[in-house]
């Protein structure tokens, strides 16, 4: 079963028609975004779908060159190795996308906040 998109954005997450209001405030990524990254079809696409074309978007500009120029950028996305595996029988690609996250070392923790 695909990840749903709470399972995936967190709670409270959900998908929104065309002109609709929120009870709450919020973060809204319009399907043009999504779609300017690969995916087809928003309305009808997997959690998972939706999460590689915010990471393609994001990749697009949380680049080495932009991290280098400017210290106020604290993430770096990547390329990383593509490799193969097999689930059952099925062979796979696996490709991967890496995310780092840079701050002044002040604990060992991933704090969003700190972002």
């Amino acid at each position: 079963m695909e990840p749903t998109l709470t399972q995936i954005f967190g709670t409270g997450t959900t998908r929104l028609a065309s002109g609709a209001t929120t009870p709450s405030s919020g973060l809204f990524i319009p399907d043009t975004a999504l779609q300017a990254a690969g995916l087809a079809t928003p309305s009808a696409a997997s959690a998972e779908g939706h999460f590689v074309a915010l990471a393609l978007n994001a990749k697009s500009y949380l680049t080495q060159t932009n991290f280098d120029a400017n210290t106020d950028q604290s993430l770096l996305m990547a390329d990383g190795y593509a490799s193969f595996t097999t689930r059952g029988t099925t062979n796979y690609r696996v490709d991967q996308i890496t995310l780092s996250l840079a701050k002044i070392d002040t604990s060992g923790t991933i704090d969003p906040d700190s972002y």
